[in-house]
């Protein structure tokens, strides 16, 4: 077992000289004092010295203190017990109801990857609905499938991502996740408030390391997420519904930890090793033989810039994009959906049958249409267009207003009853708009 001394304090860094051998990386410090404090081991030197990184930020550590290694990494505890709690990146519990004995419960390593030869199914291609007539016209979920909600600040992601897990949680079929990657507290209460009513956190586990969490805690509870459903879907044979609010600030809090690591950034200015903090995490979100995940991530753009490096990497993992519009929004179109950037990969003959993908092509080019003919009727008036540009235009705005949605997340604030849509409706409200 080595056995360090601290030898300097930076912020959230604690570097640890070692007289025998070193720890392993990614392996759990001890500190030997009151809290017992543990520490991270980021990174090795060649001078018997641990770079480690401060997991709860104690203040009280300080030059001298003992260090003793654990022999392993960060272990969480994984059962029955968690669902229907609230925890935080270690899996300790947060919302304020009993405890549960931890030393009882079986422990899984975080960082641990999946054994190779692990078998892994190929979709089946079988639908999930989720009542969102946009989302189930333009981006229909496949179970296993990964789906990215885009945009920027304030136009409904965490919304629309409490709407689908009321819709599709309601269901019954599998168990639902949420991880809260480093959001806004309030949007955590409220989204616990909600499943709570809605009797759904008897099939939920949440995770959360929020807005006020240190850099270290945000980046881990992807993983520690990630480590609990892969659990219930290895050990339990169960279909996951995986939802993480927000994918950006997991980056996000990688980025920082990696400043105060003063490892030079890359090109596009966020941590060197971007690549594979998305790749790791996303890879895990996958479907074997015995069960499956399917993750909706919502995705911060700063500054609404769909171009940011950082959106970009995480976009090109996933299957179908859902692009929320400043624009959209500010017409008072809920969900704020912008119909032409938003995409999918699963859009296809082979999944929704011809008569959807047949119908989506004619919406598409509807829509197309409807953007060109904007700038001429701003110039010209709509009364000067040919009958037949008339007939599409007006088309095409009966299938915008068409797609917008009263909301079950927000009855408490608009007073308006919440709608919800099978996807054989949403079809047939398309075909009567374009006939």
């Amino acid at each position: 077992m080595s056995q360090g001394v601290i030898q300097s304090i930076r912020g959230l860094i604690i570097d640890v000289d070692f007289d025998n051998d070193l720890p392993n990386l990614n392996e759990i410090l001890v500190v030997d004092s009151e809290n017992k404090s543990q520490l991270l081991v980021n990174r090795l030197e060649n001078n018997q010295r641990a770079v480690c990184l401060n997991i709860n930020a104690d203040a009280k550590l300080h030059k001298g203190m003992k260090v003793i290694g654990s022999g392993h990494s960060i272990e969480i505890p994984v059962g029955d017990q968690l669902v229907g709690r609230v925890v935080d990146a270690l899996c300790r519990p947060i919302d304020g109801n009993e405890a549960f004995n931890s030393e009882d419960m079986e422990k899984r390593d975080i960082f641990s990857l999946p054994k190779i030869g692990h078998s892994y199914s190929k979709s089946n291609n079988e639908i999930l609905e989720t009542g969102i007539k946009a989302i189930d016209f333009f981006t229909p979920f496949v179970k296993g499938s990964k789906i990215g909600i885009i945009g920027g600040a304030g136009v409904g992601k965490t919304v629309l991502i409490m709407e689908l897990m009321h819709n599709v949680a309601k269901t019954g079929n599998g168990m639902s996740f949420f991880a809260g990657i480093g959001e806004r507290i309030r949007e955590g209460q409220e989204l616990y408030d909600t499943l709570k009513t809605s009797n759904l956190l008897s099939n939920t586990c949440m995770l959360f390391g929020q807005m006020d969490q240190n850099p270290v805690q945000r980046m881990l509870v992807g993983l520690s997420a990630v480590t609990l459903a892969e659990y219930f879907r290895d050990s339990q044979k169960k279909d996951i519904l995986f939802f993480a609010d927000n994918m950006y600030r997991y980056i996000q809090a990688h980025n920082e930890v990696s400043t105060i690591l003063e490892q030079i950034p890359s090109e596009g200015g966020y941590e060197p090793t971007i690549f594979s903090d998305v790749k790791i995490i996303e890879d895990r979100l996958s479907s074997t033989d015995e069960g499956s995940i399917t993750s909706i991530q919502t995705i911060y753009v700063p500054a609404d810039d769909l171009s940011d490096p950082a959106v970009q990497m995480i976009q090109h993992e996933l299957d179908a994009v859902i692009v929320l519009s400043r624009s959209v929004a500010e017409q008072g179109i809920r969900p704020a959906v912008d119909l032409l950037k938003t995409n999918s990969s699963l859009l296809s003959p082979e999944v929704v049958g011809d008569r959807h993908y047949v119908l989506s092509l004619q919406v598409e080019s509807l829509i197309q249409k409807y953007e060109s003919l904007k700038g001429i009727i701003a110039i010209i008036g709509e009364s000067e267009l040919s009958p037949a540009d008339r007939a599409d235009y007006a088309k095409a705005k009966k299938l915008i207003q068409f797609f917008s949605q009263h909301m079950y997340v927000v009855e408490g604030q608009t007073s308006v009853p919440g709608e919800s849509f099978t996807r054989e409706e949403t079809l047939k409200g398309v075909e009567e708009i374009i006939v």
